[in-house]
């Protein structure tokens, strides 16, 4: 792990833990020793800032800090930070719609979500991919669409699994998958569909017991105990709702004595009076349901507290109380609108995912037509559509834009000394030598046989010369190849790349007449021979 990566891990870990105010102070520092400007440090960094401005409940801000995050994201390739990135901010546009109607926009949510999907697959640093795999998963679960969610967290489960080095404890993720399971559960409940719900407290049952075997750390403590209360709830449906209401209570109270609060203790409260009802005990049942009814508080999140009210509810209705009836066939008739609008919601999900691998493999078709499958570099259609491309910017007449044309000296006495498939390892050899001398803006292709050309983007003839030059000497290193090189250059306007074209290929015929391998650079007097 890298050291700018190992601090962003504490930071995140700072920032979400309740000192996002250090936090951002310090990974302001981080972004600023770069360049000076904010914009030019580590995505890494970006992401640090992003979370604690949304830590502090400042969206608008953690959303600007995203859209820097994305650009750095892009200059490093890195297609973890661009899924963190894009995902965060998704997360944060739906909690701006929350708050404001004029801000809904669920199309431009689920875009950034779907999009981050795309990038982050293949991301190769566990803990970018970690990150922004854990950030699609937030991003789904505040939109309850849990059949997106459980994926990204059991990928993260794997990856840290199985990089020593990640950050985190392991069991978190599924710690993670028990309480979704658990909520997909409560959901099913609230409109009926009783079977489906207990084969998601099942899975929850599973995850949990896992997650308290593989503890460890110096909290291991306070996880286990955070896992038995989850296998517990798990219980209170099926099998056990006696034991299920012991060990409830149990862990329920070792946690909330560390301190532990929030929704995940808020649902244990539900399942506490579920088990307590179906083991029997229907009155202590109703009182658990009561106090939890009276604890929720204002800005309560729906899940936990339509849960909490329709089993206080359905409780109240077995004694006969007409109001309670009342209210619970309100309630789930409000739930199954809900859950109409979660599938709406995933199916539109399920759709831009299709339109996305549409588009992908419509992208990927057309990279494979424009490289030449013998050496994996650009193909004359690449080249030509380059050119036309260079030619149509509105400041082409303006951009000095350089050619060079090359020719293979000796191609055919090597396919008839050796065969053809001696010649392609040469011609294989040769294209990976050239691309080795091209940096920064510029396109290497082959042009069909054994002909290739380059085209630089704001290049003269001089800078194309020296290129040219270190090709034919690195054509010369290269172990068991006979062949060289004769190379013609040329410059001239980006509007005018056609005759460029042709200059550069008359320059490298006067190289071939010459003797060929060397350079030779056009000039309206004459080629003169470079070397």
């Amino acid at each position: 792990m890298r050291e700018i990566t190992r601090q962003a891990v504490r930071l995140l870990e700072q920032a979400q833990t309740g000192d996002a105010h250090t936090a951002l102070a310090e990974a302001e520092v981080e972004l600023r020793a770069v360049t000076g400007d904010i914009a030019d440090g580590p995505a890494c960094m970006h992401f640090v800032r992003a979370v604690a401005y949304l830590t502090r409940g400042e969206p608008r801000l953690a959303i600007a800090a995203t859209e820097l995050m994305l650009h750095a994201a892009i200059r490093e390739a890195s297609g973890g930070w661009q899924a963190a990135a894009l995902a965060t901010r998704a997360s944060q546009r739906l909690r701006l719609g929350e708050a404001d109607a004029a801000e809904h926009n669920l199309d431009a949510v689920l875009h950034d979500l779907v999009a981050a999907e795309a990038v982050v697959a293949g991301e190769p640093d566990p803990v970018a991919a970690v990150n922004g795999r854990v950030a699609i998963a937030i991003g789904y679960y505040e939109l309850r669409l849990y059949e997106l969610v459980v994926p990204q967290f059991r990928t993260a489960y794997e990856m840290s699994s199985a990089d020593a080095e990640q950050n985190g404890n392991r069991a978190m993720w599924l710690l993670n998958l028990a309480e979704i399971h658990l909520r997909w559960a409560l959901e099913l409940y609230q409109v009926g569909q009783v079977g489906e719900a207990e084969s998601h407290t099942a899975e929850a049952e599973a995850y949990a017991k896992r997650a308290a075997a593989e503890v460890d750390g110096p909290d291991a403590d306070a996880w286990r105990d955070n896992a038995l209360l989850f296998e517990a709830c798990s219980r209170a449906d099926r099998r056990d709702p006696a034991g299920a209401a012991i060990d409830i209570a149990y862990y329920t109270e070792r946690l909330e004595k560390r301190g532990f609060t929030g929704p995940a203790m808020m649902l244990a409260r539900v399942f506490h009076g579920v088990a307590l009802s179906r083991s029997g005990y229907a009155e202590e049942a109703l009182r658990v349901m009561e106090a939890a009814v009276a604890a929720l508080p204002p800005d309560v999140e729906w899940l936990v507290a339509a849960s909490t009210y329709r089993t206080q509810a359905v409780l109240m209705a077995n004694r006969g109380s007409p109001e309670a009836k009342a209210t619970l066939a309100y309630g789930d008739t409000l739930a199954a609108a809900l859950w109409r609008q979660r599938l709406n919601n995933l199916q539109a999900a399920r759709t831009m995912h299709d339109l996305e691998a549409l588009r992908e493999q419509h992208e990927q078709m057309a990279r494979a037509a424009e490289l030449d499958p013998l050496t994996g570099i650009a193909n004359r259609r690449a080249f030509d559509r380059a050119l036309e491309e260079a030619r149509s910017r509105p400041e082409a007449a303006s951009t000095l834009t350089a050619v060079l044309i090359i020719d293979t000296d000796g191609f055919k006495q090597i396919n008839d000394t050796y065969g053809h498939a001696a010649g392609d390892t040469v011609l294989r050899a040769i294209a990976t030598t050239l691309a080795g001398q091209v940096s920064g803006p510029g396109l290497i292709a082959r042009l069909g046989g054994d002909e290739f050309a380059v085209l630089l983007d704001d290049a003269g003839a001089a800078e194309a010369t020296e290129i040219a030059i270190r090709m034919v000497r690195a054509v010369h290193e290269l172990p068991d190849c006979p062949a060289t090189l004769s190379i013609g250059v040329a410059d001239g306007a980006a509007a005018d790349l056609p005759d460029t074209v042709g200059r550069a290929d008359d320059a490298m015929y006067e190289v071939k007449r010459a003797g060929g391998d060397g350079v030779g650079v056009f000039d309206h007097d004459g080629t003169e021979l470079a070397a």
